[in-house]
């Protein structure tokens, strides 16, 4: 439809709702006249009848049914765009969506996300968990704010938008306390041929960790790979074997799961991204992220390295 036809699809929408075209002439503060005339203006327009008269009433038709549908439609979002428009100015929540893809340890997302909840004005956080490419799709049509990565976004998947690095840390090994007590010593020799859980292959750590106990001529006894690793966690606490987490999360990670340190390194780094659709940061929550990952989060793994 030309633009100049949505005045008239409003009037008949009105009309529609009210039950007639008094009561939408009274609801809008015009003539029944005026209203009158532009419902014959979308009927020429359209080429068909939308209402049938009954009475002294009108009855939508078949075509006007299936008009009014799309009315609803079209008027319902408007209005959703307009409450999220002036949304940062009239008292309501600012809305800050994120995808955080499924292989970044929770405790980390929490940690990287909850600056955005101590911003002067109130956020509504919606996380949604999922596939790196997933979750690009839909920052390529503006779903999303920002996407939690532990990897930057690749040319191949070719998708306009840009990696924001946060920040990046060591790795430290977790177990059981029986288990922790027989590793600890000798680390990380001491990990030849120890039960160990491992994150599941398509991970950027699981590469990296791999290839530092080579080249160490380390061979641990994997007894478990894992996509998701609060559910590695979970084994690890419960006695089945060694497992690696954030160096940045160590303390929550002691707290949480009752496991004890066995060692750590910095030759094994784990890496967090921010990407979004902007290349210069502009949500006030992605910058808040982004800034507190920075100089907080991160700041003393920086300079250490």
């Amino acid at each position: 439809m030309r633009g100049s036809n949505y005045k008239h699809l409003y009037y008949f929408w009105m009309v529609a709702k009210e039950g007639g075209v008094v009561r939408a002439a009274e609801a809008l503060h015009l003539t029944p006249q005026t209203i009158s005339g532009q419902l014959r203006v979308l009927e020429d327009q359209l080429g068909t009848r939308l209402f049938d008269r009954r009475g002294r009433g009108l009855t939508l038709t078949e075509t006007g049914r299936l008009a009014f549908n799309f009315a609803d439609e079209i008027f319902r979002l408007g209005a959703e765009m307009e409450e999220a428009l002036q949304g940062r100015t009239s008292g309501r929540p600012l809305q800050f969506t994120v995808g955080v893809v499924d292989v970044v340890p929770k405790m980390v997302a929490y940690r990287l996300l909850e600056p955005a909840l101590h911003l002067a004005e109130p956020v509504r956080i919606h996380c949604r968990e999922g596939k790196l490419e997933a979750l690009l799709a839909d920052i390529a049509v503006h779903k999303l704010d920002m996407v939690l990565a532990d990897t930057p976004l690749a040319g191949a998947l070719n998708v306009r938008a840009f990696n924001h690095p946060l920040g990046e840390c060591g790795i430290t090994f977790f177990a059981a306390p029986a288990l922790a007590a027989r590793y600890r010593a000798g680390f990380p020799q001491s990990l030849h041929q120890a039960p160990m859980l491992v994150p599941a292959l398509n991970t950027a750590l699981r590469g990296a960790l791999m290839q530092w106990l080579d080249q160490l001529d380390i061979r641990p006894r994997i007894v478990g790979e894992f996509e998701d690793r609060a559910l590695m966690q979970a084994f690890g606490q419960a006695g089945v074997g060694v497992f690696v987490s954030p160096s940045v999360i160590a303390e929550e990670t002691r707290r949480q799961h009752g496991v004890e340190t066995i060692g750590a390194t910095e030759a094994v780094r784990e890496r967090y991204y921010a990407i979004s659709a902007e290349r210069r940061l502009r949500h006030p929550a992605v910058v808040a992220v982004s800034q507190a990952a920075r100089l907080e989060l991160f700041q003393a793994e920086t300079e250490g390295g």
